[in-house]
């Protein structure tokens, strides 16, 4: 069959995008032919004509932007002139889909969590009229949702927040809904009574990852890591619910200047930079300026990631809220030890319940028996070896493409 992915963003290292690579490793080695529409191709190659940019589909477009700012952050008094752009944008929207699902003769539809997050409240109801007015096929990926976040998508106005309810995710008759963890399918159970597909997010466990190598080894080295210093890594995002300032603490805590704390992210993904700037105070209040790097300018890609795992000690991931954790199973496909926090609503049930070793703490509290095994583990190198190759193992029978390729074989049966 032919399947067109629609997303906001492609090519990056952001989770949405990363799984969505793997779907499509997966779907076309199943046989399907793969379409994309996107806002933006980032470290992407693109191929005519199975790959289509959309600008206004960026998450950091103006339509996107200004939709955001003015449901959630500076409100008019009158909700009314926001209603009427995301009706004339997502008009524009639907148009554009509608031709290019029927130019290239396309079977289904695959939404990549735009009909779930209203991060892009224009684009899922494009979304949501292309399958209401067409009767196309659809499948949405549903990576996380507006009343999991707190208050970033709560709305000063009772209209707005009525109209994410009835449109965030898209529950039409017909479209299947694919979540990501336990949590999710539970969640549909009880709000929509829908039997929502679990498929978690998987690794390449055949592929090799991470491999230390000289060349790779500089790539530390240009991130003011020197001969003789143990990195630690924080592979993720920079946004508050990372819990990035506990890693921060971990090191003032641990007191060896020879421990360096690499961050990838970027800070542009930080809302106002709020939360980067309050790390930044931390740093240095805790006199750690030598000690932490943000690397998110060498940080491009997966490649990129890979050569930063490849000679790390061991990894921080103290997250507060996840939808599923990326970063952790990519520790696991590393073979790097990980430390972490028993994230809500996902760890534990999905993930942590597996068996992996860990050091786990419990509401982001760094107690002195937890410091004491993270510390053992990281001055360790045969028991960091040994911690790796056996969570790698667990990793390799829940989490590898095959299990993915046996999911989406069912799941795209129509």
């Amino acid at each position: 069959m032919k399947i067109g992915i629609i997303i906001g963003r492609i090519g990056g290292v952001d989770g949405v995008a990363l799984e969505t690579e793997k779907w499509i490793t997966i779907l076309e080695k199943i046989g399907h032919e793969v379409f994309i529409i996107s806002g933006e191709f980032e470290q992407w190659k693109m191929k005519r004509p199975n790959h289509y940019l959309f600008p206004v589909l960026s998450f950091f477009s103006p339509e996107a932007e200004w939709g955001q700012r003015k449901a959630f952050y500076n409100m008019d008094m009158d909700p009314t002139p926001l209603f009427e752009h995301v009706e004339e944008i997502s008009e524009l929207i639907y148009h554009k889909l509608d031709k290019w699902i029927k130019f290239n003769k396309i079977d289904i539809i695959l939404s990549e969590n735009a009909s779930a997050l209203p991060c892009h409240l224009s684009m899922g109801i494009g979304i949501k009229k292309l399958v209401e007015r067409t009767g196309v096929p659809a499948v949405t990926h549903d990576h996380d949702f507006h009343w999991e976040r707190g208050s970033r998508y709560v709305s000063g106005h009772k209209e707005i927040n009525q109209f994410l309810d009835e449109n965030f995710p898209l529950i039409l008759p017909g479209v299947k809904h694919a979540v990501i963890n336990t949590f999710g399918v539970e969640t549909f159970k009880e709000r929509f009574n829908i039997d929502a597909t679990l498929v978690p997010n998987v690794m390449d466990f055949d592929k090799p990852y991470a491999i230390p190598t000289k060349e790779n080894e500089l790539f530390l080295r240009q991130l003011g890591v020197a001969v003789g210093d143990i990195p630690l890594l924080q592979v993720t995002r920079i946004v508050r619910r990372k819990g990035i300032e506990t890693a921060i603490s971990l090191l003032d805590i641990l007191h060896d200047k020879k421990l360096k704390l690499i961050i990838t992210g970027n800070p542009k993904d930080d809302e106002n930079q709020d939360y980067y700037n309050e790390l930044v105070d931390q740093i240095h209040d805790l006199n750690l300026t030598n000690q932490v790097t943000f690397g998110w300018h060498k940080v491009l890609n997966h490649k990129d990631l890979s050569e930063v795992y490849a000679h790390g000690r061991a990894c921080t991931y103290f997250s507060t809220y996840e939808g599923f954790g990326n970063a952790f199973v990519e520790s696991v496909l590393a073979k790097k030890p990980i430390f972490v926090n028993n994230y809500k609503p996902v760890y534990m049930p999905d993930i942590g319940s597996k068996g992996f070793k860990t050091v786990m703490l419990e509401d982001s509290k760094l107690e002195l028996s937890k410091v004491q095994q993270m510390h053992d583990i990281i001055y360790n190198t045969e028991m960091c070896k040994e911690i790796g190759e056996y969570n790698f193992q667990i990793g390799k029978k829940y989490f590898s493409y095959q299990v993915l390729e046996e999911k989406l074989t069912e799941l795209f049966k129509f």
